[in-house]
């Protein structure tokens, strides 16, 4: 008798599936934190490298806005809606830092799926709510998302929530 085999998920289906799950349950908690109490993590590898102005902290990036790249998008849109902050990071670890020196209570994360998995299992025991947008092309440099997926996410409050 043949059984039916079930064809394996790949890692990245698995941190995709996870990560949207992820997103779901914490959704509702997120469209109730106040967009000044929100930080948004940007992964370095979407700058535009050959000409970006942004000024280089220790493990981090402070994007100029010189308007080169996506990220400038995002860091106006943030301060529009005064966000707390946005940090073009260079890694992970330095994530852990900046929630600890900052302590927002929300964190909207743009990364690759591996890496947004990685934040969701660090941040599970934290009272944090998170909302991940993947990078649409990744990689470790010339990466890319979906502006209009992170300006939706960016712009969620308990009014959108409520209206879905």
């Amino acid at each position: 008798m043949k059984l039916c085999k079930f064809p394996k998920k790949s890692k990245e289906q698995i941190y995709k599936t996870f990560t949207d799950k992820q997103n779901k349950l914490q959704t509702k908690k997120f469209a109730h934190i106040p967009f000044n109490k929100r930080i948004i993590f940007a992964p370095h590898c979407m700058r535009n490298m050959a000409v970006c102005t942004a000024v280089e902290k220790d493990s981090y990036y402070t994007c100029a806005e010189c308007g080169r790249c996506k990220i400038n998008n995002i860091a106006k849109l943030a301060r529009e809606l005064n966000y707390q902050a946005l940090y073009v990071v260079k890694g992970g670890r330095v994530i852990e830092k900046i929630i600890r020196d900052e302590k927002p209570e929300a964190i909207v994360g743009i990364a690759c799926f591996f890496e947004g998995y990685q934040a969701f299992k660090i941040l599970k025991d934290e009272n944090i709510a998170v909302q991940f947008v993947s990078l649409t092309k990744d990689g470790c440099a010339t990466t890319d998302t979906d502006l209009i997926e992170v300006e939706k996410v960016l712009k969620y409050t308990a009014y959108t929530e409520s209206n879905s």
